[in-house]
């Protein structure tokens, strides 16, 4: 008897904790969305750095900031580097890059998105021919 009821206390138990558990479960989103800028790209909720393989740039969006290779050295800058000052953001190609210090993987997002690795409509006197990698 005492084991039975040792057991039945034992099965409750586990329910109880069981049921604070469930209770617990956080749910966490990041949205960022008002934090974008006016040349973002649409669809996303979320980004931490665009990479902009045209002039080789991120764009830190939690701080507003963009982010490029100066003499061997990262700088942050609220402006774009004064080589590219006349770049336009709004119709240059851009890359939704969500990894921490995305920077850090400069060389591999060079390789993945630079211009040689991207696809482009082959138009033939207006009339569309399919799309064409140019590498």
């Amino acid at each position: 008897m005492k084991k039975m009821l040792i057991g039945a206390a034992l099965i409750l138990g586990s329910f109880g904790l069981a049921q604070r558990s469930e209770a617990q479960i956080r749910l966490g989103v990041n949205i960022n969305i008002g934090d974008q800028p006016s040349w973002r790209v649409p669809g996303h909720d979320y980004v931490e750095y665009y990479y902009l393989p045209d002039i080789e740039t991120y764009y830190y969006v939690p701080r507003h900031q963009f982010v490029y290779l100066s003499n061997g050295r990262w700088v942050f800058s609220y402006n774009l580097p004064p080589r590219h000052r006349g770049y336009n953001l709004n119709t240059g190609y851009k890359v939704v890059v969500n990894q921490h210090n995305a920077y850090q993987y400069y060389n591999q997002h060079r390789t993945q998105y630079g211009r040689q690795n991207r696809y482009h409509k082959n138009n033939n006197n207006g009339r569309h021919r399919g799309w064409k990698n140019h590498r």
